[in-house]
């Protein structure tokens, strides 16, 4: 089978080529996003390979499809950026990893509280300098605040274990519970009241017409002043104006995000030498209680493999006619 992955970087190509031959697959890897503007570098393939910031479209399916694509198979879980609806009506199947280290996502989401906290990322820089000062780099005990967690699932289990660990009283969540964490004393309450309670609020949860924006104007004023709002999830979750507007005003005390929702134009790419053009990312950037990282949580050896093996195993599972265990439908 002829493979065809698309917003591919060195480490993808690493990884794919450390597998490639214990599949037998033929792997082609192309730097270009996916979308109806590239769809025709699909020409030959039977599979492509996507990742968040390809625009799998209606008009992008019906060009897949013609060049004879049967199986689109995201190496991620979330998969807003495909409409699925189109894709089953051009019989074309779609495939996800739906848990890759759920650890690394939720270690990444207590770095971004750590270093935001202890402004660490200032104090190297400052120490690297000469200067050893104190000044402006006071935190707050971790231990003993509450902390409120939006999404319980694998993820969101993961963080809850990792948080508690710190002393922390932890709130959350979801429309399913979990009887394991809730043993593990997490307590779970309406979302109003998890914004009310608050230090700490930590995203875990994925994007969909419920979740859309679901940070915004009202339900940042039921917040805590000085509230730390962490997002390693969809940047979606964020209206970012209204985030911003938070931030000004200095009701939100702390935002670290590893996504952003218009992160397709931005993150994954060596931007350092551009003007970038998008107002938004640079006004957070102006903030200094603001860490960005560029959709790096899930990144590790750990995950990576996962990523791959599963990816494969997908596609293995459509060219054999078995089950597709990770479908979406």
């Amino acid at each position: 089978m002829k493979i065809a992955i698309f917003s591919s970087k060195t480490y993808d190509q690493d990884y794919f080529e450390k597998y490639e031959e214990d599949y037998n697959y033929k792997i082609s890897f192309f730097e270009a996003a996916l979308n109806k503007d590239t769809a025709n570098l699909s020409i030959g393939f039977e599979a492509v390979c996507i990742f968040v910031n390809d625009n799998i479209d209606k008009e992008t399916i019906k060009r897949l499809s013609k060049n004879g694509v049967k199986l689109i198979a995201l190496r991620c879980a979330g998969f807003n950026n495909v409409d699925v609806e189109a894709a089953k009506e051009h019989d074309i199947k779609v495939v996800r990893v739906p848990v890759y280290s759920p650890p690394a996502v939720a270690e990444h989401s207590m770095a971004l509280i750590l270093t935001l906290n202890r402004k660490t990322h200032k104090a190297y820089n400052r120490v690297r300098e000469g200067n050893f000062s104190l000044k402006n780099l006071i935190g707050f005990n971790l231990s003993g605040k509450t902390v409120g967690v939006i999404g319980t699932g694998q993820i969101g289990a993961a963080f809850c274990k990792v948080i508690k660990g710190f002393g922390c009283k932890v709130i959350a969540f979801d429309i399913s519970k979990s009887d394991e964490l809730m043993n593990l004393g997490v307590e779970y309450l309406p979302l109003d009241d998890v914004f009310r309670q608050s230090d700490v609020l930590s995203l875990h949860c994925p994007l969909n017409t419920h979740t859309h924006h679901m940070i915004n104007k009202k339900s940042i004023a039921l917040m805590k002043n000085g509230v730390m709002i962490i997002n390693t999830s969809r940047g979606a979750l964020i209206n970012t104006v209204d985030v911003i507007e938070g931030l000004s005003d200095r009701k939100i005390g702390y935002l670290g995000i590893d996504v952003y929702e218009q992160e397709e134009n931005l993150f994954f790419e060596d931007l350092s030498e551009s003007i970038i053009q998008d107002d938004l990312i640079l006004r957070l950037n102006g903030f200094p209680n603001v860490l960005i990282t560029s959709h790096q949580a899930y990144f590790t050896k750990e995950a990576m493999d996962q990523i791959t093996i599963t990816t494969l195993e997908n596609i293995k599972a459509f060219e054999n006619h078995l089950e597709l265990t990770n479908e979406i439908k």
